[in-house]
């Protein structure tokens, strides 16, 4: 099965860790807002992103990973081991 692919815009410093539901962005692709409690320093925020996004889809950690956009609050995660149809059932769908 291959990776999905998710685009998250993190903000850090949100006070807490949570999914805030879906937007678009100027092209009109959709992306995932998303908070963490964590600053953006030494990879916390990113590490506190791939936790969250884990334990919310009841997978492992290692299963979610940065796969472009590490130093922007716009991130592209894969996640390995789930469907399209988990994504939707956990974060509703982006419509």
């Amino acid at each position: 099965m291959a990776a999905i692919r998710l685009a998250v815009r993190l903000t850090p410093r949100g006070g807490r860790d949570a999914a805030d539901g879906w937007a678009r962005d100027e092209k009109g692709q959709p992306y995932l807002k998303a908070r963490v409690s964590a600053p953006p320093v030494d990879g916390a925020a990113n590490a506190a992103l791939e936790k969250l996004i884990a334990k919310a889809l009841k997978i492992g950690r290692s299963s979610v990973r940065i796969a472009a956009g590490d130093q922007s609050r716009l991130k592209i995660l894969e996640i390995d081991g789930i469907t399209q149809a988990d994504l939707d059932r956990v974060f509703g769908s982006p419509d």
